[in-house]
C-alpha cells in the first residue's frame, strides 16, 4: 500500500474519531446531529457516488447556512474530481453565496477555469 493510502485512510478514521467525539459532546438538536452523521460518512467513505447521496441527504437535513457551504463546497469537488466541471462550478458558487469566506472555493473555481482554457477543444 503507498504511503499516501496509508496516510489517507489514517486521516479518515482520525476524522470519523473525532467527529463521534464531537457529536457525542456538542449540544444539537436531533436533526442537526442526523445531517452531521451523513456529513461524516460522505466524508469518510470513498465511493463517490455514495458520498454525493450522504452529501445531499445532509444537505435536506441541515438548517445552518455556514455548515451548508462546506456540505456544497464537497459537493462541488465530488464533481470537480469527476471532471463534471461546470456542475462542480454550480456548486462552489452556492457554496460562496452561504458563506463568502471560503478562499478555498475561489482557488478551486480559478483552477478549473485555468484548466478548462488550457484544455484542447
Amino acid at each position: 500500500m503507498s504511503r499516501s493510502r496509508i496516510n489517507g485512510n489514517f486521516i479518515d478514521k482520525t476524522f470519523s474519531i473525532v467527529a463521534n467525539i464531537l457529536l457525542r459532546i456538542i449540544p444539537t438538536t436531533s436533526g442537526e446531529k442526523e445531517a452531521f452523521t451523513y456529513y461524516r460518512d460522505a466524508q469518510s467513505e470513498g465511493n463517490y457516488a455514495e458520498a454525493l447521496q450522504n452529501y445531499y441527504e445532509a444537505m435536506r437535513l441541515e438548517i445552518d447556512p455556514y455548515d451548508r457551504s462546506y456540505i456544497l463546497y464537497n459537493i462541488g469537488l465530488i464533481h470537480t474530481s469527476n471532471g463534471e466541471h461546470t456542475k462542480a462550478l454550480e456548486y462552489y458558487f452556492r457554496a460562496l453565496e452561504r458563506n463568502p469566506f471560503l478562499p478555498q472555493a475561489f482557488n478551486n473555481m480559478a483552477v478549473i477555469c485555468h484548466y478548462v482554457r488550457l484544455s484542447p477543444l
